[in-house]
């Protein structure tokens, strides 16, 4: 039976305390095996709710560094990326006060998580842990694109128009395309590409002074041409093809970055490791917390608030109707408010009504509190039978 089996027949009826005692009681483990302290900066990618890395992030992070004490860290990342200069601002913190820093991923951290782990002395990672693809992710005309593969499309359109002319098929393409566009999507693939190459060279490549291979001394040209190559092979979508893509150990040995396999290397570590892991998972799958910030004598959670809204009010009448309304309280400030759920496409918001989220996640206006009503949309579906149309 493997851990996650057992702590779940163990914890099925367990209350939140004791499955954090375990949990910080592992961690504590890991911080003993490694002698020094571990900041936890994990969040579960299932909940609907900023379980990126982003800006109010830091603050958190902030106060939770200030608890540890050793000379040197430990940063157990479990995101699925986010915002590259959060993540500067951040390392920025960390290497400000602590000479030596090991990144350990006993999930997955990527994107933005790949770029922070690139800022590590040392990336332990076990059999099952991945990053992924930095190629940067932009937003526009409400499509997400790769930065990397719009670029690469762009260059195929020039040479296409070099050889044989304009395709009337790129106009209206190339209609849609802004210099400022073009400019913005090459400043964001070069910002993830200059952060993951200046971090190897100064972090991860510090302690690089000889050839394994050779025993030769290791030259700085060596390592600005190692961690150019690196760099550029974590930004090449055309690689990857996926930005959601898995790139395990031996993908990055294969790019001659030196990772620290505990699954291999450290069978106690990697019982420390994989039992936490499993903990923070069953924390994560039977709370709505969706962000954990820890250290072995410390936390900070952000969690969904679940709110209790009333049954979705629908007109009576014969034809399809436009819309419903829902009351629903702030659970947290008390505060209530209407909602306006659209049965139809095209429905003007009411005076006085709230639209229904995006993301099925309220934004209390009173405490900023952010409230899961994704309860309305199914109470609503099934009621009427109709599909919820969200603008």
């Amino acid at each position: 039976m493997g851990y996650f089996s057992s702590y779940i027949d163990k914890y099925a009826n367990a209350t939140f305390e004791e499955i954090t005692k375990e949990r910080k009681a592992q961690l504590a483990n890991i911080a003993r095996i490694r002698e020094r302290d571990v900041l936890v900066y994990a969040s579960d990618p299932t909940k609907n709710a900023h379980t990126e890395i982003y800006p109010p992030d830091l603050l958190i992070f902030k106060d939770q560094l200030s608890f540890i004490s050793t000379e040197n860290v430990d940063i157990l990342l479990e995101t699925p990326g986010g915002i590259a200069e959060t993540v500067e601002d951040m390392v920025n913190l960390i290497r400000e006060k602590f000479d030596k820093v090991g990144i350990i991923i006993p999930g997955s951290a990527k994107s933005a998580g790949t770029i922070f782990a690139m800022a590590g002395d040392e990336i332990l990672m076990g059999d099952s842990s991945a990053l992924g693809p930095i190629d940067a992710q932009i937003m526009t005309n409400g499509k997400r694109f790769s930065a990397d593969a719009f670029l690469d499309g762009l260059e195929k359109i020039k040479r296409d128009v070099l050889t044989q002319g304009l395709n009337p098929a790129y106009i209206p393409i190339l209609q849609n395309i802004s210099p400022g566009e073009i400019q913005h999507f090459e400043n964001a693939q070069n910002f993830s590409r200059t952060l993951v190459r200046q971090w190897l060279k100064t972090y991860k490549f510090k302690y690089w002074y000889k050839h394994s291979s050779t025993g030769l001394d290791v030259t700085g040209q060596e390592k600005d041409e190692r961690a150019d190559t690196i760099a550029a092979n974590l930004c090449r979508h055309s690689d990857w093809l996926t930005h959601g893509r898995s790139i395990r150990i031996k993908d990055l040995e294969d790019m001659r970055l030196q990772i620290f396999n505990y699954s291999k290397d450290h069978p106690e570590l990697c019982e420390a490791i994989e039992r936490y892991y499993n903990l923070l998972r069953l924390t994560f799958d039977k709370t709505g917390i969706y962000k954990i910030f820890e250290t072995q004598n410390s936390q900070v959670y952000q969690s969904i608030t679940q709110a209790i809204p009333s049954n979705p009010n629908v007109p009576i009448g014969g034809n399809t109707p436009e819309f419903a309304t829902a009351d629903i309280t702030c659970p947290q400030c008390q505060a209530m408010f209407k909602i306006q759920l659209n049965l139809q496409e095209n429905i003007k918001l009411q005076n006085g009504l709230e639209p229904y989220p995006k993301n099925d996640v309220f934004i209390c206006k009173r405490c900023t509190a952010q409230i899961d009503i994704s309860s309305l949309r199914m109470q609503l579906e099934a009621q009427t039978g109709l599909k919820l149309i969200i603008s």
